[in-house]
């Protein structure tokens, strides 16, 4: 079904880049357009992945780079039965994170730094297992596809002053095309990751909730991401707007709201569904009728964070990052052990 859906978007895509073209540049831009469209969506199946995670300055990590991280995420791809995807960190100070891939075989996670600094053992887990959520419902490549071309799609229409109103290129529409052209492109894109990340982030809350064990903990990390995401500017992700929907929250410096032009649900929505999830409301309490999933259990052993609840910066599921014990509160490193070693 998403496979259909993915090519269902792309269609759509093709047909959005197409009719830019040719408000544009008549006949010859459409067919311009075609050509480059279908270039990009070849590319964007086989590449995306890569270019998303090199926008983000993302740095692969390994279990002799970065441990405790990588081995949280195995455990995590072990619950769920996916095979280990590719591990990053990115040095950002704002908590966030997304996974990307074309599906579980080729799939690749990344988490920044501020994230791991900031929020607990439990917690990350939870945000990680969200990520292996999308990844199992293959949801990874219709969001990265769609971060291709959304952005693709709002380039062409800031280019179109550029290309479009001259009197000699053949275009009937002439700058009346040229400001449709400016003002449809990135609204059509921009609805277009609206449909696709406020369907799918609470399905990959709950499923995310059944790989951890831990609906709480998953709860509690999303008010602290969202709370850090209005004090933190991630440049990376304001440089490129069209990659926000990746995100486990939009990173998008000020947009919160569950508004037309956001591309999340609500936190405060998310959080209730995850609480909802709980034997009456008891922190990290499992899942009706499931008990916390053996490897994270382990985890909570080996980090310390277990009996530590409620000393965490506003979470009540174990204390705020670094998570070993008696470890200083410095970021980890993509090239070094992190603040865990």
């Amino acid at each position: 079904m998403n496979m259909m859906k993915t090519a269902m978007l792309i269609a759509f895509m093709t047909a959005l880049f197409m009719g830019i073209g040719l408000l544009i540049g008549g006949r010859a831009g459409m067919m311009i357009a075609l050509v480059v469209a279908l270039g990009m969506n070849v590319y964007s199946y086989w590449n995306a992945d890569k270019l998303v995670l090199r926008m983000n300055n993302a740095q692969e990590v390994d279990a002799r780079t970065a441990p405790e991280f990588y081995a949280l995420v195995e455990r995590l791809a072990q619950n769920a039965g996916l095979p280990m995807p590719r591990v990053y960190l990115i040095q950002e100070d704002q908590p966030n994170a997304f996974a990307t891939g074309r599906n579980p075989q080729n799939a690749a996670v990344a988490a920044t730094t501020g994230l791991l600094s900031r929020l607990s053992a439990d917690e990350v887990a939870g945000v990680m297992a969200h990520e292996l959520a999308h990844v199992e419902n293959r949801d990874t490549l219709i969001m990265t596809v769609t971060a291709t071309l959304a952005g693709a799609i709002s380039m062409l229409g800031n280019f179109a002053f550029f290309f479009g109103g001259n009197r000699d290129n053949n275009n009937p529409m002439g700058f009346v095309g040229v400001i449709v052209a400016m003002v449809v492109a990135p609204f059509a894109a921009m609805l277009v990751q609206m449909a696709i990340s406020r369907t799918r982030e609470y399905a990959a809350d709950r499923r995310g909730a059944e790989i951890s064990g831990a609906p709480l903990s998953l709860a509690s990390a999303l008010a602290k991401i969202a709370g850090a995401a209005h004090l933190t500017v991630n440049e990376n992700a304001e440089r490129n707007p069209a990659m926000a929907h990746m995100f486990i929250i939009n990173p998008l410096n000020g947009q919160r709201m569950d508004s037309l032009f956001s591309t999340h649900p609500d936190t405060a929505n998310r959080i209730e569904a995850l609480r909802a999830m709980t034997d009456i409301g008891r922190p990290g309490a499992p899942i009706a009728g499931r008990s916390a999933a053996p490897g994270l259990r382990q985890a909570r052993v080996n980090s310390g964070a277990g009996g530590d609840a409620g000393r965490g910066t506003g979470g009540d599921a174990g204390p705020a990052g670094p998570w070993s014990r008696g470890a200083d509160r410095r970021p980890p490193s993509a090239t070094g052990k992190g603040p865990w070693g």
